[in-house]
């Protein structure tokens, strides 16, 4: 196989394919008199390896690690493991598309409101958090907690949203801190100022369980809607947090 062909059967970019070949995460096929790499079995089966460990959140580094514990077993592991993996990104995906089809039919009854149809953690929390008046970022984190209500697997929901109870009666003076900070710069010293106070406030099951702030994927549509500054003080707090909780090292 060619780097496209090998590229499109895992479902990668040839740019991917090249990338992890720099990175030492898939060794350098041979190549053939023209200089054109030839792509066997084993690199797509490597190659598909990489990315289902991507998809679960290892960073490169850990997808590194994992494949040097890789070397020896026999291909029939590999395989069985990887579908494994697939078998539990299918049950992830079963429940989504359930919980989605739930909302596609309440829309089309004429039933949806914006925040619902809600689960039961979610929908007590918002009542214990009441109304906020005349917060953009209220709205915003109602959004935000919908959202996850939809779409984290039903353990990780429950376990957040049970975190998340305690921080109500807080909820008015952390949404004005980052109401405050709606046109200001990611540098602005409130920004400092505001994160420590969320720190303060935030279990550190909820920093632990948020999603990954690193720009991808859930937390790329979490903090897109975010003034820069906002963003910066809700990553800043999570840094907190997990320093917090792993304590001085």
């Amino acid at each position: 196989m060619r780097i496209g062909e090998i590229a499109a059967l895992v479902g990668v970019t040839p740019r991917a394919v090249r990338h992890y070949h720099h990175l030492g995460l898939l060794p350098e096929p041979v190549r053939r008199g023209n200089g054109y790499r030839e792509y066997g079995i084993r690199d797509a089966v490597l190659l598909a390896r990489i990315r289902r460990l991507s998809e679960l959140g290892l960073g490169l580094d850990e997808v590194r690690d994992v494949l040097a514990d890789d070397e020896g077993r026999e291909l029939v592991e590999v395989l069985r493991e990887l579908d494994e993996d697939l078998g539990r990104q299918e049950a992830v995906v079963r429940e989504r598309r359930a919980r989605l089809a739930v909302l596609l039919e309440e829309a089309r009854a004429g039933r949806l409101t914006a925040e619902g149809p809600l689960s039961p953690e979610l929908t007590t929390l918002l009542a214990g958090l009441g109304e906020v008046p005349a917060s953009p970022m209220a709205v915003k984190d109602r959004e935000v907690l919908a959202l996850l209500d939809t779409v984290i697997p039903e353990e990780d929901r429950v376990r957040l949203m049970q975190a998340l109870r305690g921080m109500e009666a807080h909820a008015g003076e952390v949404y004005g801190l980052l109401d405050d900070l709606a046109e200001a710069e990611p540098d602005d010293p409130r920004v400092a100022g505001a994160a420590a106070v969320l720190a303060e406030l935030l279990p550190d099951d909820v920093a632990m369980q948020y999603p990954d702030t690193a720009g991808r994927g859930l937390a790329e549509a979490v903090f897109a809607d975010m003034a820069p500054a906002q963003s910066a003080a809700i990553r800043r707090a999570i840094e907190l947090v997990r320093e917090r909780r792993e304590g001085p090292s």
